[in-house]
């Protein structure tokens, strides 16, 4: 298994795990902001699926651009805003609605997200 994980997380596995990250973010956005989403691509709760959207982007993200947990304070600020970002236009779009509560769900999200990378970071760390 940790063989695995060096595998996936090496830096030659970069360009991947952006291909990823951005196929979330073009995935998110969409689902975000269509009028009306379609209901097979959900958890059947609202802020669940914000926090599921967010821990994807967040371990995708570190991945991708911040293998090292110094870096992750950008990261996080960055998905936050993009989730703010999110939510100020759909208060612009009905029937859509910006919610506060949204962005704390995006919140816990990007925490969970880092949380699970955090032990992946120890087991790809090279020996």
């Amino acid at each position: 298994m940790s063989r695995l994980i060096r595998f996936a997380t090496a830096p030659g596995q970069r360009p991947l795990w952006r291909v990823l990250l951005a196929v979330l973010l073009v995935a998110i956005t969409w689902l975000a902001l269509v009028p009306a989403p379609p209901q097979v691509v959900s958890t059947g709760w609202d802020k669940s699926n914000h926090a599921l959207a967010f821990a994807s982007l967040a371990f995708a993200g570190v991945w991708a651009w911040c293998p090292r947990p110094r870096q992750w304070g950008w990261l996080a600020v960055a998905l936050l805003a993009y989730g703010g970002a999110i939510e100020i236009v759909q208060s612009m779009m009905p029937p859509r609605t910006g919610d506060a509560l949204d962005l704390l769900a995006d919140g816990c999200g990007i925490v969970l997200g880092l949380l699970a990378a955090w032990p992946v970071t120890a087991i790809a760390r090279p020996r």
